[in-house]
């Protein structure tokens, strides 16, 4: 055999001229059963401070593997050498190219590890820049801007020696009292499969693999509880659930899906040959790895009580398509082995995997010849003293806190304005709640502040974060500003918090407006308001500060309710009294001076809701898009109704919509319609329109939503100006799952609405599909072509 140190000869699969299945066909040909298995295993590591090897990281699920044992066989990956404790940039680089040289030398193919790190909102390192959370990037309704974010991301991972990401989330909110629901995109599979590709094009495009999760079904919990069982039929998961993975698998070619923790029907996602297999990658063409989440397959038989032992939750997880298990080394280690050498697993489940992992690492190059350890961060550096290397790592550079302003600014929704915002420079505003004066109050929970650094309080955030009393400060410089805490996120009726809510009172008098910081603390299992394992019972805020608002409200001051949250929250007599009310989803490092920005009116807001936010706290699960039966009427007691609907969000600029011209309000149901609206700032200051696109289909073969969205455009504007909105709606996007599974689209009438938001039809188009119901696959159409064209701006008055 040739062996990788022997310069006189390239074995094959070194040979960049055969392809990356070739490549790893004759590799795995030359492979002992070990040295296989080692490839579909990852290792839980943390990066040393010092520039030294990784340490293999403790932690209370698994004791850590002995690296000495393991290393000689391979590895397959190291898990979050970045992301499992406080380094500088450079000296984890340092650390992580070290590991690889070991990695490398240690086995005798020469084969590194793929190191993967979380990156659901930036960069989960120390000092990297905090992103605003996904459900902002719903509220931005911009592809484009979350592109460009996650290529930033993606540049970031690559230049330290990253290879895989762990995201985009693209679970469809159908409880917003389940914990996650900031990691979420939205409760519209149309906006988050769009929203999600975009991020993995972006990731893609720097090199990166993007992971897909949580497949499938993870965000429909009962009762909104993290990983409870799934009730859902099949045309649920069909219509509202699979869509966004169908979208990004097909457009956005991503390199790895993450199976979801949760069991359907009784059958869990990791072992679910249907899913994973014959829908993912037989039907759908899907070509790269299915990653366990972490810990994920042991959990079939500790968990889900469907395998008697880890050899047998190994062998289901296999046999059902899962190829690598994360975080580490434990059923696809000695258990699988075992179980192979026994005779209870064919040899060739382990070589299917194998294939797929060894593919994706010639992909990634590092089955090269030529393959260097060393990442582009630290190509110029003189490793020899890697003292000198402190600092010199910037993974918070202009260009990204540039990147996260924008996309905090876009994401911000205001809800409610009486016309006092923006606020013409009060003389004293009283600020007032527990996010008032708190840095960390808009990061979620797998930021590196929150996720990582709360374990060590003594090591500095790393990353600049304005507290909203210093951005509001900043921004009303000419304003007295007098801050109160009030209570506490999620304090209990105390005499201390009683104390608090009447001195928010007395401040909120003297003052000339009150400004509220109220909202959520990310953390992790119970250890926050919001983030995962932090499930709500309700939708009601959290502690007191509900509460606290209406003691705020009482005092007659004119009150401008704002929220840094990770999920939205019913907000009581505030929906009708408060003055206004802004909504903010954890915007990120630049989310404070976003907010103060529309506060004061530098920024005119555009974000619209991509989650409703309830007028009652107890009537979850509950979203727009529910079909008739699910909306308010005389056959229950209870009213879903929103306070503010999906889609909805102010601005400081009018539009007026005009139109429609149909050219085609009838075709085939393998056609098109079109027709075209003309739309017009008509207010005093540039501004962005969001026009929403929804489809009512009132009578079909199965029961379907009231409505659902098909379509959208952010449309900015002049003041004065306009433009003429063209649409193509292919009769794909009418198309459903009918009564035998099959999805369909149906002869018969339906209802365009151009719209504001989903509560909000601007435009209605009665239009009519003709000819037989045809049948249609995974190559469907999935959106509308929407053209905009610049008219004459409108003569000033």
């Amino acid at each position: 055999m040739n062996d990788h140190r022997n310069p006189e000869s390239v074995p094959p699969w070194r040979d960049t001229a055969l392809t990356p299945e070739a490549r790893a066909d004759a590799l795995i040909a030359a492979m002992t059963l070990r040295e296989k298995t080692a490839q579909l295993v990852g290792v839980w590591v943390g990066a040393n401070p010092d520039g030294d090897e990784v340490a293999p990281h403790q932690h209370e699920m698994e004791p850590p593997p002995d690296l000495d044992t393991l290393l000689p066989y391979g590895l397959g990956q190291l898990t979050r050498p970045f992301g499992t404790a406080p380094v500088d940039p450079a000296l984890g680089a340092l650390s992580l190219l070290r590991t690889q040289q070991r990695i490398a030398a240690a086995n005798r193919f020469g084969i590194p590890a793929l190191a993967h790190e979380e990156c659901l909102a930036g960069f989960a390192a120390w000092g990297a820049t905090a992103y605003p959370v996904p459900l902002s990037w719903g509220a931005a309704f911009n592809p484009e801007l979350v592109r460009t974010m996650a290529a930033a991301i993606g540049r970031d991972l690559r230049s330290v020696g990253v290879h895989q990401g762990l995201a985009p989330v693209l679970d469809v909110v159908r409880d917003a009292r389940w914990g996650r629901v900031e990691e979420t995109i939205g409760e519209d599979p149309y906006l988050v499969g769009t929203i999600a590709t975009a991020y993995v094009q972006g990731l893609e495009s720097a090199g990166v693999v993007a992971t897909l999760k949580h497949f499938a079904g993870y965000s429909a919990s009962r009762a909104g509880r993290n990983l409870a069982p799934v009730s859902m039929g099949p045309r649920e998961r069909a219509d509202v659930i699979l869509p966004p993975f169908e979208m990004a698998v097909r457009e956005g070619r991503p390199r790895s899906v993450m199976p979801a923790y949760t069991d359907t029907d009784g059958l869990p996602s990791a072992a679910d040959q249907a899913l994973l297999t014959r829908l993912l990658r037989d039907t759908w063409g899907f070509t790269g790895t299915v990653v366990a989440d972490y810990f994920g397959i042991a959990f079939l038989a500790s968990l889900h009580g469907v395998a008697d032992g880890r050899s047998e939750a190994a062998a289901l997880a296999l046999a059902g398509g899962v190829d690598v298990e994360l975080p580490t080394v434990d059923t696809f280690g000695p258990p699988l082995f075992d179980a192979v050498v026994a005779g209870d697993v064919p040899e060739r489940l382990i070589d299917r995997a194998l294939r797929r992992v060894l593919a994706q690492k010639a992909e990634l190059g590092l089955l090269d010849a030529d393959w260097s350890p060393v990442p582009a961060a630290l190509a110029e550096a003189d490793l020899g003293e890697p003292g000198s290397l402190r600092g010199s790592v910037d993974l918070d550079r202009p260009a990204n806190r540039a990147l996260a302003a924008e996309l905090a600014e876009q994401a911000v929704v205001l809800l409610r304005n009486d016309g006092l915002l923006p606020l013409r420079a009060p003389a004293r505003i009283a600020l007032i709640g527990p996010n008032a004066d708190e840095p960390t109050a808009v990061l979620g929970c797998y930021s590196f502040p929150v996720h990582v650094g709360r374990q060590h309080p003594e090591t500095p955030l790393g990353i600049e974060l304005p507290t909203l009393y210093e951005a509001l400060a900043t921004e009303f410089a000419g304003s007295k500003l007098h801050t109160v805490r009030g209570v506490t996120v999620d304090g209990e009726e105390s005499d201390e918090e009683a104390a608090g809510i009447a001195e928010a009172v007395r401040a909120a008098r003297e003052a000339d407006v009150a400004v509220l910081a109220l909202g959520d603390r990310a953390g992790l299992f119970g250890r926050g308001t919001s983030g995962e394992g932090c499930d709500a019972a309700s939708l009601e805020l959290p502690g007191r500060q509900r509460q606290l608002l209406e003691a705020v409200l009482d005092t007659g001051t004119p009150v401008v309710v704002t929220l840094l949250a990770g999920r939205p929250y019913a907000l009581g007599r505030a929906a009708t009294e408060a003055a206004g009310i802004v909504q903010c989803f954890f915007p990120g490092e630049a989310g404070t001076r976003a907010l103060a920005g529309v506060l004061g009116g530098r920024v005119n807001p555009s974000g619209r809701l991509p989650v409703s936010v309830p007028a009652h706290p107890g009537v979850q699960p509950s979203t727009y898009l529910a079909a008739r039966l699910a909306q308010a009427g005389g056959v229950s007691s209870t009213d879903p109704t929103p306070a503010f609907a999906f889609g909805h969000g102010l601005g400081y600029s009018e539009f007026s919509w005009s139109g429609p011209e149909v050219e085609t309000a009838e075709t085939g149901t393998d056609g098109a319609f079109r027709l075209a609206f003309e739309l017009r700032n008509a207010g005093f200051r540039a501004g962005t329109e969001v026009v929403q696109l929804y489809l009512h289909d009132p009578v079909a073969g199965v029961v379907q939503p009231v409505q659902r969205l098909i379509g959208y455009r952010r449309i900015p504007l002049d003041a004065g100006a306009g433009c003429r909105v063209e649409l193509t709606i292919p009769a794909d996007l009418a198309s459903f799952t009918g009564r035998d599974g099959e999805r369909i689209v149906e002869p018969g009438a339906l209802e365009l609405r151009i719209s504001a938001s989903s509560a909000d039809p601007r435009l209605t188009v009665p239009l009519r599909l003709t000819g037989p119901t045809r049948e249609l696959d995974h190559t469907r159409r999935l959106h509308p072509a929407i053209t905009v064209h610049e008219l004459p701006p409108t003569p000033a008055p």
